[in-house]
């Protein structure tokens, strides 16, 4: 008659993510939990020949169960976005194997599968269900078997009603008495109190049922079992009724229509290659027919996608999209949009998809009212590059609800500036090439034709639009409304501004300085070869490494392949044996300074403008943190006086204006403080003390006045080190003193402040627990490995796990004083502008007669970005250029 599989796929797919370790595409796809599901596969499809096959999913986190007990599955942890990302990969992968799937709003794929196993013992056809999960036994009948996945999803255990009896010596049925008495953690099912497995099933044994054990307490021996089962009578019935599977789902599916006929090769084969299972293509049979048919399907598929291009004939004919929501993307020649042209636009709806052509679009009075109009709502993807680019042709874009760019980052930061591709090939049924397929690379890189950019860029701009449920979806399932709505959203225009205003760089001072680096650097080689005994290529590794090892007979620290290291750390370490030394890492110094600041900031000085235009970068730290490219405004190597000095060529744009600078002081202190609750560092901040000082007061056991300047090089040595879980080796370092003085300091200091060193503990397990950590404003950091028995990556993790709280919490609230500071502006009608962004620090340029107002107005909006147990503190200085403002 045949055989039914039917798959939990919530279940398998978890198991497998946490079987199998970390796996990733070359694009940042991570595949793990598909790759162990598509084995399994596979192995069913060889061993099992289903002739019908089904795989069921949750649809949501609420199921009726929760009307019935308000936390049901409230302890389990929230789904790690590397694993929420493949759900939508896994349904593609059952297309290509041409299985059937369904899932069900508000049931969970335990009610599928059992509401299909009892229409098959309806109808005798023999079922096997493979999950994970052991409730699924209570479905074992005469036609119905159970695959429960051991060692991952490598191996399947079978259950019938024999091998049950034989396990639990319990009927399928009372699979729920068991667990109505003993609970289930995993599904926060409370069960009985005291209550575990091994005396439930005693209990069962001897009555049978929940019911029959309760009829009966006082029969019962044991004083403290009799009284946790009176007490929790309704519990323990309510547990049974939420283990009980529900099995008259509204399932639009039934049986007959889950007829299995195999895969087609060639579909499966492309797949696996897309997915980089280079391993399984092996395993996959490909005839003839399959070649065939793919190509066929494929050219369907790639013919039922298409788009209008507007054109200034028929472009009236399209204004009437422009009242609805849209998707809108921005298709710029190039990387950097401050720079390059702007080529066309893409909309989308459920209705069209079109491509707007740049030279269309500028002469089209109701698209350029329809994008500044705010109540038309757009989708973008990468709102602030698009607000930019556009502002160069004297566009701007206003209604823009979701940024679908950011929303993927927040739901996993640790890939980070993702492209429209790859979230369209996790939320959308079209495939979007990258941009490289469309324009080539590097020296090759080319405009497409006319056709084809047109089809490509409203292609993204459907993609765009079907992502949007998806994506909506996931943003509330992982409660990321307010970070995307409140923070990241508003902040993404306030970056836009800041970039399109850009800050004025004196390109003859950066010149000057130059020529003075240059002089330096003349004389440092002198200098050298003189302590060398003769000329050689400083920048050779392979000279230098022959003039400090051979000629000078230095120690060798380090090996590489190709002879002893000359790296920046070893050299350090050779420091006391040769004054050479000193002398070239102070050349390699000033050399980075010539190549990197002062021929790198002259390179980036607009043409049109004199200034530069950073490129924030939003979505690209796994902390939250900005991160700023071309320039790079965040390494300028400031402690080095030459370094800090280029700064003198960052000036006003307005003849008599200020440069002004705030800077939070000691902020990932202050939020360590907070989060802590450690008594003595929260007097310390309150109180407004030197925190290194009263750190040195407590943990030498000194007066203030007595504390020197070494004590307090140390004290805030441990202070910012604490912060990124240091160790005694990390400080020994640091301060040049042995391991043991390090250890030993540490320990002075956890002994003054026991509520950091408490705060670190629970982090670590919080994490173990989570697989997550969380910054104030809720940003998650998922840490893969904060259980690996790997000791590095797991150390790793842990010093993560302490420091992502307090560095994420940092972000946040600068990002937080950006978005109010732009607003203050705003409100009083200043004419001051906020340029940059740099770690703690805000830069502005100021007009002369409103420098009280901001040296006023500043740091207040700083102090109040957050309400901290702890008062926020932010330091501005101003002056002619941005060094003097230091």
């Amino acid at each position: 008659m045949g055989h039914l599989v039917l798959i939990d796929g919530n279940s398998i797919a978890n198991r497998a993510f946490y079987a199998l370790p970390p796996l990733s595409t070359s694009s940042g796809l991570h595949t793990n939990a598909v790759l162990g599901f598509t084995t399994m596969l596979l192995k069913v499809l060889e061993e099992m020949k289903p002739t019908h096959l089904l795989v069921a999913f949750d649809a949501g986190k609420v199921v009726f169960r929760h009307s019935e007990f308000t936390e049901y599955k409230a302890g389990r942890a929230k789904t790690p976005p590397e694993l929420s990302e493949q759900f939508p990969v896994l349904r593609e992968l059952l297309d290509a194997f041409s299985i059937h799937w369904t899932e069900l709003t508000g049931y969970e794929a335990d009610d599928i599968i059992g509401t299909l196993t009892r229409q098959a013992d309806a109808s005798g056809l023999a079922t096997t269900v493979i999950t994970g999960d052991k409730d699924m036994l209570q479905l074992v009948s005469q036609h119905v078997s159970v695959a429960l996945t051991r060692k991952g999803v490598s191996e399947l255990e079978m259950y019938d009603e024999a091998a049950i009896r034989e396990k639990y010596g319990l009927a399928p049925s009372q699979i729920i008495d068991l667990k109505g008495l003993m609970g289930d953690t995993s599904d926060n099912i409370p069960g009985v109190p005291g209550v575990g497995e091994k005396t439930a099933l005693k209990l069962l044994h001897e009555y049978g049922s929940v019911e029959s054990v309760l009829e009966n307490i006082d029969a019962i021996s044991g004083k403290k079992l009799q009284e946790n089962l009176r007490n929790n009578v309704e519990q323990a019935k309510m547990s049974k009724t939420l283990a009980t599977i529900f099995r008259e789902a509204p399932i639009e599916i039934e049986t007959e229509k889950t007829t299995y006929a195999g895969y087609n090769g060639k579909v499966l084969v492309d797949f696996f290659k897309k997915l980089e299972f280079k391993s399984l293509i092996p395993k996959v049979k490909v005839s003839a027919e399959d070649e065939a048919a793919a190509e066929e399907a494929s050219g369907e598929q790639a013919q039922s996608f298409t788009h209008e291009v507007v054109t200034q004939e028929n472009r009236d004919q399209f204004a009437h999209l422009l009242g609805s929501p849209m998707s809108f993307t921005v298709e710029i020649d190039g990387e950097n949009y401050h720079r390059a042209p702007v080529l066309g636009f893409g909309l989308a709806s459920a209705e069209k998809a079109l491509f707007v052509p740049v030279d269309v679009a500028a002469g089209w009075e109701a698209f350029s009212a329809w994008l500044g109009d705010a109540s038309k709502e757009k989708i973008v993807f990468d709102g602030k590059k698009d607000t930019v680019a556009l502002a160069w042709h004297g566009l701007e874009l206003r209604g823009a609800t979701l940024d679908v760019y950011l929303a993927s980052y927040l739901l996993n930061a640790a890939e980070s500036n993702p492209t429209l591709a790859d979230v369209s090939a996790l939320y959308s049924e079209l495939r979007v090439a990258s941009d490289e397929e469309i324009y080539g690379k590097g020296a090759k890189r080319a405009l497409p034709s006319a056709e084809k950019l047109g089809e490509h860029v409203a292609r993204k701009a459907a993609a765009l639009w079907q992502s949007i449920p998806a994506v909506k979806r996931e943003i509330e399932a992982h409660q990321l409304e307010e970070l995307l709505f409140t923070l990241e959203g508003p902040l993404s225009l306030v970056l836009a501004q800041m970039e399109h205003t850009g800050v004025k760089v004196d390109g003859s001072r950066l010149e000057a300085m130059g020529i003075e680096l240059d002089k330096q650097l003349e004389q440092l080689t002198t200098q050298i070869h003189e302590q060398a005994g003769g000329s050689f290529n400083i920048n050779s590794p392979k000279q230098l490494g022959e003039v400090l090892f051979d000629k000078l007979g230095l120690p060798v620290w380090k090996k590489t392949k190709t002879g002893p290291s000359t790296s920046a750390d070893v050299l350090e370490k050779l420091a006391p044996y040769h004054p050479i030394i000193e002398m070239i890492l102070h050349f390699r110094q000033l050399g980075k300074l010539r190549s990197t600041y002062i021929e790198g900031l002259l390179k980036e000085i607009h043409p049109k403008t004199g200034k530069v235009h950073t490129l924030f970068n939003q979505a690209t730290t796994a902390t939250g943190r900005l991160s700023s490219t071309e320039p790079n405004l965040q390494n300028i190597p400031i402690r080095l006086e030459e370094g800090r000095k280029i700064r003198e060529a960052f000036v006003p744009s307005e003849s008599g204006w200020y440069m002004l600078a705030a800077d939070y002081s000691q902020i990932e202190l202050r939020v360590l403080a907070h989060i802590s609750q450690d008594a003595n560092l929260i007097d310390a901040f309150q109180k407004g003390m030197d925190i290194h000082t009263r750190t040195a007061m407590d943990v030498f056991g000194v007066a203030e006045n007595e504390v020197t300047s070494l004590m307090r090089r140390q004290a805030k040595a441990v202070n910012f080190g604490i912060v990124y879980g240091i160790s005694d080796y990390g400080l020994s370092q640091n301060l040049n003193i042995t391991r043991k003085e390090a250890a030993e300091f540490i320990e002075r200091y956890f002994a003054v402040f026991s509520g950091v060193r408490k705060y670190m503990e629970d982090i670590v397990k919080q994490a173990k627990q989570d697989g997550y950590v969380t910054t104030l404003l809720h940003r998650r950091r998922y840490l893969p490995d904060i259980t690996s028995s790997n000791f590095n990556l797991r150390s790793f993790a842990e010093r993560t796990a302490m420091n992502t709280p307090i560095q994420g919490t940092a972000a946040d609230i600068i990002k937080l004083a950006m978005i109010r500071m732009q607003e203050r502006l705003q409100a009083e009608g200043l004419q001051s502008r906020m340029l940059l962004q740099v770690h703690d620090e805000l830069v502005f340029e100021v007009p002369e007669d409103e420098l009280e107002t901001m040296r006023k107005i500043v740091p207040e909006v700083m102090a109040a970005a957050i309400k901290l147990d702890v008062p926020l503190q932010a330091d501005v200085n101003d002056g002619r250029t941005w060094y003097e403002a230091k």
